[in-house]
């Protein structure tokens, strides 16, 4: 991970949300360490442009997500803004748009995503995860979701991400008892990849970012849409063949074969 955090970005109107671009890897930071990174409406709308400027930028091939301060990923939802954030119906519609945003652009997000772990990862920090491609926790981490406990409805599309990755019967369990779970139970679920011990989540996360990052771009890229694909009732098989195609016909597989021929590491540019 970073060594230091990055210093605000004006541009994103609140300085609760970071980012920073180093060596391919776009890392998001959750930064409301006092309140277990809790996410307010601000950070939501920070975390969306953030996210929009990772994706355009040809430099970044993974990003990861993860939070401040090292007790918490994301805790969820700032509970003391739900008055006035949450206090009607107008608002509550406009924060679920606003999350629903900030989830659809993770979860559709074009290139692969990791969710670093470190302590709490609760309610809207759990379905924050959800959207990543990868999660990967420490030994303390622990997870829940406890929209029963305060009688929130949760709407299907983050519903489904959470069935597609642990099936319903777990699904079931984490909405109806709203409990915590260890990272033990998260990873028997299929809710997290990998479980290391604390001092090795840093290192752990740098190997698989920077491995990941250093892989041709289209063959991760066109990975990540099929898998997508299969998921869906009716794949786009048409273009998983454009994609496939595409892998074959760019200077990255020319690439790759001759630095696999003259056994060096290979340089992929993503065209």
């Amino acid at each position: 991970m970073p060594d230091a955090l990055p210093p605000p970005n004006p541009a994103l109107g609140t300085d609760k949300m970071l980012s920073r671009k180093e060596g391919g890897v776009g890392w998001m930071i959750f930064n409301n360490p006092e309140r277990h990174n809790a996410v307010s409406m601000e950070m939501w709308v920070a975390a969306e442009r953030i996210l929009a400027d990772f994706a355009a930028d040809p430099e970044v091939r993974v990003v990861v997500v993860t939070g401040a301060g090292g007790k918490a990923f994301v805790s969820g939802a700032d509970i003391s803004k739900f008055e006035s954030e949450r206090g009607s119906k107008e608002a509550v519609d406009a924060y679920q748009a606003q999350t629903a945003k900030v989830y659809e652009a993770l979860s559709d997000f074009p290139k692969p995503t990791i969710a670093a772990i470190r302590g709490h990862c609760i309610g809207g920090g759990s379905a924050l995860a959800v959207c990543c491609d990868l999660r990967i926790c420490t030994e303390k981490s622990s997870f829940g979701i406890p929209a029963a406990k305060l009688g929130l409805g949760y709407p299907l599309p983050g519903i489904r991400r959470l069935v597609h990755l642990v099936g319903p019967s777990f699904a079931k369990e984490l909405f109806f008892t709203a409990k915590r779970f260890s990272a033990e139970d998260a990873r028997i679920m299929g809710l997290v990849n990998r479980v290391v011990a604390d001092d090795a989540l840093d290192a752990t996360i740098e190997d698989y970012a920077s491995t990941i990052a250093g892989n041709a771009p289209l063959t991760v890229g066109s990975v990540k849409a099929i898998v997508g694909e299969a998921l869906k009732a009716q794949p786009d098989e048409e273009l998983c063949n454009r994609l496939v195609l595409g892998c074959f016909a760019s200077e990255d597989y020319i690439e790759g074969r001759r630095a696999f021929m003259e056994k060096r590491p290979p340089q992929f540019k993503g065209r």
